[in-house]
C-alpha cells in the first residue's frame, strides 16, 4: 500500500499515522511474544537465568513454575552467574528448584560465579555443571554493621532511643554492640549458616559432616568444588543443555525454550520504586536495614 493511500485512509491525521505506528508494534509484539511463548510441536528445554545478587525471588520462581506446568517442557537448564544474596530469597528459589527437580530434570550451569546464595539454589538440582574457572562454594552467612558514634559527634547529632527490650535497638550505627548484642547475633548467624549446612547436604544427598568441612565461606574453583562432590561435572551452558536433553530423553539437539516476557505495568513500577527508595530511607533512619546475606 503507498503512503498516500495510507494518509489517505488515516484522514492525514498526524493521529492516524500514531495509531497505525502503535498498532504495527503491538502486533510485532504478539508475534514475537507467541515465539517466546514456545509455540512449537517438539519439546524442549527450557531455561532460566540467575544473575547478580539475589534480593528478590519473584521473577525466577514465576519462570520455574512457568516451566514446570509447560507439558513441552521436558527438562530445566538453571544458568547461574550470582555472587549471591540475601538468604530469604535465596531459600525461596531452592525450595522451587527442589520442587521442580521433583517432576523434571534440572541441570545447572554455572557462569563465573555461582557462590554462596549462588551455590544454595543450585544444590537441589539434578546435575551441577560448572566451568574449570567458576568460582563457586563460599558456604558462609554474614551480617555487617557500622558504628558511626564518632561521626555523629564529631557533626553535632545526638540521638535518644526508647525501646519495649534490651535487643530492640541492636546494631544501629549509633552505638557500638554490647557483649550481648555480638552473642545475639552470632547465635542467629549459627543458626542461618546450619541452615544453609543442611540445604546443601540434602540438596547434594553427601553426608552433613563432609558439608561442614568445606563451609567455613572458602570459596572453591569449579574443578575443586567437584574434587568434594560440590559439582557433578565441568563444561559450560551448551554441555548443560545438551546433558538435560538427554536425561530428558529428547533425541538430538534439544530446542531451547525461553520463559515469557514478565508483563510490565509501568504506573505500578513507577510507584513501586518510588514507594522502595521512601521505605529504604525510612528504614535506614530507623535503623532496621538489617539483612542477613549469603555471601
Amino acid at each position: 500500500m503507498s503512503v498516500k493511500k495510507i494518509l489517505l485512509i488515516t484522514g492525514g491525521s498526524f493521529l492516524g499515522l500514531v495509531l497505525l505506528f502503535i498498532g504495527s508494534m503491538l502486533l510485532a509484539g504478539l508475534l514475537f511474544s507467541n515465539r517466546q511463548k514456545g509455540f512449537r510441536e517438539g519439546p524442549g528445554v527450557g531455561l532460566v537465568e540467575v544473575k547478580g545478587m539475589i534480593t528478590d525471588s519473584k521473577e525466577p520462581i514465576r519462570q520455574l513454575n512457568h516451566f514446570m506446568k509447560k507439558d513441552s517442557v521436558k527438562a530445566v537448564v538453571l544458568r547461574i552467574d550470582s555472587p549471591g544474596g540475601v538468604v530469604g530469597p535465596s531459600q525461596e528459589i531452592y525450595e522451587e528448584v527442589r520442587k521442580l527437580a521433583t517432576k523434571k530434570k534440572v541441570v545447572v550451569s554455572m557462569g563465573s560465579l555461582a557462590a554462596s546464595g549462588g551455590y544454595y539454589i543450585a544444590a537441589p538440582a539434578s546435575v551441577i555443571y560448572a566451568n574449570p574457572g567458576t568460582i563457586t562454594a563460599s558456604i558462609g552467612v554474614l551480617i555487617k554493621f557500622s558504628n558511626l558514634e564518632g561521626l555523629f559527634g564529631k557533626l553535632g547529632v545526638n540521638s535518644t532511643t526508647i525501646k519495649t527490650g534490651k535487643y530492640k535497638d541492636a546494631g544501629s550505627p549509633d552505638r557500638p554492640l554490647s557483649a550481648e548484642d555480638k552473642a545475639m547475633f552470632q547465635s542467629l548467624i549459627d543458626n542461618t549458616h546450619e541452615q544453609f549446612v543442611k540445604a546443601v547436604a540434602e540438596g547434594r544427598k553427601l553426608p552433613i559432616e563432609d558439608v561442614r568441612k568445606i563451609a567455613d565461606g572458602r570459596v572453591l574453583s569449579g574443578e575443586q568444588a567437584k574434587a568434594v562432590k560440590l559439582v557433578d561435572k565441568l563444561g559450560n551452558l551448551q554441555d548443560a543443555i545438551e546433558e538435560a536433553g538427554r536425561m530428558a530423553g529428547i533425541s538430538g539437539e534439544p530446542e531451547i525454550i525461553l520463559p515469557p516476557k514478565k508483563k510490565v505495568n509501568y504506573i505500578d513500577l513507577l510507584t513501586g520504586s518510588a514507594e522502595e527508595r521512601f521505605n529504604g530511607v525510612l528504614n535506614k533512619a530507623a535503623g532496621r536495614g538489617l539483612q542477613v546475606i549469603y555471601e
